[in-house]
């Protein structure tokens, strides 16, 4: 319970399942009884009309059958009520009920009994307005400075002010650009309506203003009728607060102040009757509904903020004075007067529970019991601590992160590769344009050892390679079962996958005593596809664009060893060159050297290479492996193909450029359809029909064009992709030639492949460009810098696309020259332990040169100096 709590008054609930919005409450002198004392007058959405005098005998008592004046069931829903000089001859106040379809205006009087029940009260309708639009809210005052009486503002559903003097129509006005109603209010010291649109603005709009402008029920045939018939109508000020708002109230304390507070999701806002803004409060809660109240003191006015939280904000301008907890969530909050109780807050829920209360504090009855003090054991309290110090030292000896208990996996998942393709494909919906695609079959095992609640599967490869099924949903697992999924994987893009891998993972429950509903956990695997999949043996090629040689410290090894499944077993040990060709068309060769250590592989496409060439040292490390030897190493000594690798980029980049251009085009292209709809909509409501002056023909031409361009934004988004997959490939090609060369551990390979395969995925909002060349940058500021001066340079913390790639190509080339002469990746920080790591027994620093501009050639001796050079340098 909160200490702030509101002291109930008086309470009740109306109804049964009914319901009450902003507009629903009103409280004032409703039957003009003179003596100052105000009513409490409630509608529903079902039609009931409520009027309560609230007077307990004591805080807190049970309401009495006299405090309900008067209960009316009218036949439509009640949107709003309000309380005014709505009746001419009269300054009396009337009740105005606001209907979807109709306002009417009643007379509220009592009765003396005669017998021991009371008095009686009754309505009496004075007029009724039957609208031609549904209604949404309405405003009131005195419009266009009139003295003792006050006129009608309705606002409708569709945009349109409808203004009524008492029992007459006046005129009715479109507010311009309008979506969706907002809050109405009117402002009677500038004799303006001020209200928020679905643009997040706050516009004020003058009443002498509406009442010259056109009116919105005439159309003119011409435009220059138009303009000379009426005045258009146009917007005194207008200011954004950047989101909805749920009430707008103007305030007038004194004669020379008048503040506009407008209520918004998430902020408070008070502006002076210009559009300027007074002051703006940032709520740290959804707020309700609010009201201000009075000014306590001079210069500053007290509002009252209702929450979702249920609590009630007492601010004096943006000090928060006050909070006070509520029993339910208020949608509508009054300040009213009662017997001698002023400032009696009332408070309406949605779901009918009006509530009068007022602030205060409940005082704490609890005392604190005496403690019976005892001495301290010292000798007790220090073998406790010795004892706890031991248990503290035992837990922290083990590394492991998880209890014993979960050290075996209480869900496993494992997954089979076929050894053959299937004899019947199981492709779907390929895009490859070869005669035949092949599949593979692919068993998943999920086998539990615990109870499982709610297991499902989920099966991933990066396209272009496509599973059968990839989502799978099983019934709870009981322990020690299992369950077995079979799928089939195939190429359905028209390119090459830079990839061959796929990944399963089991998302699971398992209930416990403290959580019965289950902890979740998650069980993977990954397995890896065989190349036939992508490719099959054809004739080798002699001549070839682009050509890798990969040494080996072994000698060659058989074709027919290594590759059984593309080798002809008919050619024996005698095929030292074997063809592939890929399903795309593409074809890529390998070739064995006869009398060194050598392997050869050429392609047309430099993204050929990589999975060829992946394949081959893997069965080259499994095939040593098998006979035991340990000391097998692959180098590469030849020229990383920088130039073919940065043509790939461009390209790639290029196509972002182009996605970039048609995203802009098709956005002009909207508007300018959207534009002529509008035109063109104007003109078929029009009552006086006009020629169309060709808009017609414009918006289908228009709508040709949105057509053209979707779909040349589509094929340049697929070649993007395919692009996109093309450099995935040669950057894998790109690192594994560096870690060969420069014979990178396994940390370092995974920091390079952090570096420039930092995305699964490529958008137009977070590109591998900039990716890339942020993270290139960072390594040669930190492991790879060559002065403290380079550490000193800050990178920018925002990333975004770059106008060229220059800069990347230029950082790239600089990487790999930084690593040519010696540098080592890593992400310590500490520069001193790398450079006594990169150059040990003394060495000095190997000075940079003009070679950071231009492209590395590993193994050039252009690049390294000799030892002898080194020590003639340290001697001098």
């Amino acid at each position: 319970m909160s200490l702030f709590k509101a002291r109930d008054w008086w309470s009740t609930v109306l109804g049964e399942k009914e319901e009450f919005d902003q507009g629903c409450l009103c409280v004032a002198d409703v039957d003009n009884s003179g003596s100052g004392q105000d009513k409490v007058i409630v509608g529903s959405y079902m039609g009931y009309l409520r009027i309560f005098n609230p007077h307990p005998v004591k805080p807190g008592d049970e309401v009495q059958p006299e405090d309900l004046l008067l209960e009316v069931q009218l036949r439509e829903p009640i949107l709003q009520v309000e309380v005014g000089k709505f009746v001419s001859g009269t300054e009396g106040l009337h009740l105005a009920v606001l209907h979807c379809r109709k306002l009417c205006v009643y007379a509220v009087s009592g009765a003396l009994g005669n017998v021991e029940h009371g008095n009686q009260y009754q309505i009496k309708l004075m007029y009724e307005h039957n609208l031609q639009r549904t209604a949404c809210n309405m405003t009131y005052g005195p419009f266009g400075g009139v003295k003792g009486r006050d006129l009608i503002c309705i606002q409708s559903m569709d945009g349109m002010l409808m203004l009524f003097e008492q029992e007459s129509y006046a005129f009715g006005r479109f507010l311009p650009g309008f979506l969706l109603p907002g809050p109405l209010t009117y402002s009677s010291r500038t004799d303006s309506f001020i209200t928020v649109s679905s643009c997040q603005q706050v516009e004020s709009y003058k009443y002498q203003v509406l009442a010259f402008a056109t009116d919105a029920d005439e159309r003119q045939e011409t435009e220059q009728q138009k303009l000379s018939s009426g005045k258009r109508l146009t917007v005194d000020w207008v200011l954004n607060i950047g989101e909805q708002a749920l009430d707008i109230c103007v305030v007038s304390f004194n004669q020379g102040i008048s503040s506009v507070f407008v209520l918004g999701e998430r902020n408070f806002f008070c502006l002076k009757d210009n559009g300027q803004i007074r002051f703006m409060k940032k709520l740290d809660y959804s707020p309700s509904c609010f009201i201000p109240y009075c000014s306590v003191q001079e210069g500053t006015i007290n509002t009252l903020i209702g929450n979702h939280n249920k609590m009630l904000n007492v601010y004096q301008d943006v000090t928060l004075k006050w909070a006070t907890q509520l029993t339910h969530i208020p949608v509508s909050v009054k300040v009213a007067n009662f017997q001698d109780l002023k400032g009696v807050i009332v408070t309406l829920t949605d779901d009918g529970h009006l509530q009068c209360s007022y602030l205060g504090t409940d005082p704490s009855l609890f005392q604190a019991p005496k403690v019976d003090a005892r001495e301290i054991n010292y000798e007790e309290m220090n073998a406790e601590m010795k004892e706890l110090q031991k248990i503290i030292k035992e837990a922290t000896k083990t590394q492991d992160v998880l209890p014993e208990s979960e050290k075996q996996r209480d869900l496993t998942v494992t997954a089979e590769v076929s050894p053959d393709l299937d004899a019947e494909s199981q492709a779907i919906e390929s895009e490859v344009k070869a005669e035949a695609v092949p599949s593979i079959t692919v068993k998943i095992t999920v086998q539990s050892r615990v109870a499982a609640q709610n297991p499902s599967l989920a099966v991933c490869v990066q396209a272009p390679l496509a599973v059968t099924c990839d989502q799978f949903i099983f019934d709870d697992l009981e322990p020690d079962s299992s369950e077995t999924v079979v799928l089939s994987v195939f190429l359905k893009g028209n390119c090459t996958p830079s990839e061959l891998e796929g990944n399963c993972m089991v998302s699971y429950n398992i209930p416990t005593e403290l959580n019965p509903e289950g902890i979740p956990r998650v069980a993977q695997c990954n397995f890896s596809l065989p190349l036939r999949l992508v490719c099959f043996p054809s004739q080798p090629s002699k001549a070839a664009n682009h050509k890798l040689t990969i040494d080996t410290n072994k000698p060659p090894v058989t074709f027919l060893s290594i590759f059984p499944d593309f080798v002809d077993p008919s050619e024996g040990d005698q095929a030292n060159a074997l063809g592939f060709q890929f399903l795309t068309g593409s074809k890529t060769t390998l070739l064995a050297s006869k009398t060194s250590q050598r392997y050869r592989i050429q392609s047309d496409q430099l993204e050929d290479l990589w999975l060829i060439t992946k394949e081959l040292t893997c069965r080259l490390e499994e095939h040593f492996k098998k006979q035991n030897c340990k000391d097998f190493a692959c180098t590469f000594s030849g020229s990383i193909p920088l130039q073919e690798y940065f043509e790939l980029i461009d390209r790639h980049f290029e196509l972002r450029l182009s996605a970039e251009k048609f995203q802009e085009l098709l956005s002009e292209r909207a508007v300018q359809f959207r534009a002529i709809e509008r035109r063109l909509l104007t003109r078929f409501k029009d009552k006086t029909p006009a020629p169309l002056q060709h808009l017609d023909t414009l918006l289908e031409g228009t709508f040709r064009e949105v057509i053209a361009l979707a779909d040349a934004a589509e094929e340049n988004q697929a070649n993007m992709f395919q692009a996109f997959t093309k450099l995935k490939s040669a950057t894998h090609l790109v690192i594994m030639l560096i870690s060969l060369w420069q014979k990178l551990s396994t940390d370092q390979v995974a920091i390079l492949e952090a570096t420039f395969l930092p995305l699964a995925e490529d958008t137009q909002e977070l590109g591998w460009e900039e990716t890339v060349d942020a993270a290139v940058s960072y390594l040669l500021r930190t492991c790879l810098s060559k002065s403290s001066k380079e550490q000193a340079l800050t990178l920018s913390s925002q990333l975004s696309m770059p106008k060229d790639t220059s800069r990347l190509k230029k950082n790239i080339t600089l990487f790999c020259d930084r690593l040519a002469k010696g540098g080592r990746l890593s992400l310590s920080t500490d520069l001193a332990a790398q450079q006594a790591a990169v150059m040990p027994g003394g060495c000095a620093t190997i000075p940079e040169s003009d070679l950071e501009e231009r492209t590395v050639i590993p193994g050039s001796t252009a690049m390294f100096s000799s030892h002898g050079q080194i020590t003639k340098q340290k001697s001098k």
